[in-house]
């Protein structure tokens, strides 16, 4: 079913409810929903899955910027919430939107943001359930609640990589983080062509939820990239109380990234700790090698082995002559308030 929000001046102004009417209403598309005509939604059982739940809170000036469209924060509020059922080899159901406008909030803006929360419905067949809407003396904030469902103990957990398990991740690396940077002018790239994608990999993240329902059966562990790729490594590592050697020059790269990395080999920080990628980290089997490639293929998504799971604990990251680098900052971490 297409979702189509109706469009307005931009100059009306709306009351609460009717910006939930006019503009959230035609998301909830889903019979569990109730149309958001009553205090809850209704989620029925399905006999032989489990109901997987996750919940990220986004804020202005954190995790997007003041000055993002806002296409760029529906797509970044969304599909990070779906990446995360992704990692656990979920299907996507439905979600809920709790949003807490600041005072200069146009409908212009919302109107931009819930017809681009339509258009991620339609790909990726979910519905708004329901949520809040409230204003705010501080920063625009969102946090969205999105549930999946899994067969019954067959989710895909942190905790269950063993010592000889090979480690992949999908897609590329560090293509969000140089995105970011390249918005924020602490990086150039004098290619039109390869800074659209590399800020297009920041604005508009791609929730693996096809590959993780399909490695049920094939991973050990999983998570997605979203810290930074030693930094979401290394909450495998600690949850299955293994270590992990990583080599450097087996993180796959897009051309662009490998292209700015050849002019300035500083940007490896980018690549191991930059995060904001959202692709799977996941470990296997090493006999599992030859189904997984087969399965990438089959989806045309990258699937790349970049190292090992070993006895012991902590990550190190290998030089191409086998010999354990410093990594430097390994991801961002929020009550630090810095990566």
């Amino acid at each position: 079913m297409e979702i189509k929000v109706p469009q307005h001046p931009s100059n009306l102004r709306l009351s609460e409810f009717e910006l939930i009417s006019r503009l959230f209403v035609p998301l909830a598309t889903g019979e569990d929903a109730l149309g958001l005509t009553d205090d809850g939604a209704i989620i029925p059982a399905r006999p032989g899955y489990d109901l997987v739940v996750t919940t990220d809170a986004l804020v202005s000036g954190i995790h997007f910027r003041s000055e993002d469209s806002a296409a760029t924060v529906a797509a970044r509020s969304l599909c990070s919430n779906l990446s995360d059922l992704a990692a656990m080899g979920a299907e996507a159901h439905c979600y809920s939107l709790a949003i807490a406008l600041p005072v200069d909030w146009t409908l212009e803006w919302v109107t931009e943001f819930a017809g681009t929360l339509g258009d991620l419905q339609n790909q990726y067949s979910v519905f708004l359930l329901g949520g809040d809407t409230v204003s705010t003396p501080g920063p625009l904030t969102i946090s969205i609640t999105a549930m999946g469902y899994v067969p019954t103990g067959k989710a895909l957990r942190r905790g269950g990589a063993i010592p000889g398990d090979r480690i992949w991740v999908s897609g590329s690396i560090g293509d969000a983080a140089m995105g970011i940077a390249l918005l924020t002018d602490r990086l150039e790239c004098p290619d039109g062509e390869m800074s659209s994608f590399l800020t297009s990999r920041f604005e508009t993240p791609i929730p693996r939820l096809e590959l993780g329902q399909s490695l049920r059966d094939l991973a050990s562990a999983a998570i997605d990239v979203s810290d930074g790729l030693i930094a979401d490594l290394t909450h495998i590592t600690d949850t299955s109380s293994v270590g992990a050697d990583v080599h450097l020059d087996q993180i796959p790269l897009s051309a662009a990234a490998e292209a700015l990395l050849a002019k300035n080999s500083s940007l490896s920080t980018y690549i191991l700790g930059g995060g904001d990628d959202y692709e799977l980290l996941f470990t296997a089997p090493e006999d599992n090698e030859a189904v997984i490639l087969a399965l990438a293929d089959r989806l045309q998504v990258r699937a790349t082995a970049i190292g090992t799971v070993t006895d012991g604990n902590g990550v190190r990251v290998l030089d191409p002559t086998g010999r354990a680098i410093d990594i430097g900052m390994t991801g961002f971490q929020h009550f630090a308030g810095k990566y």
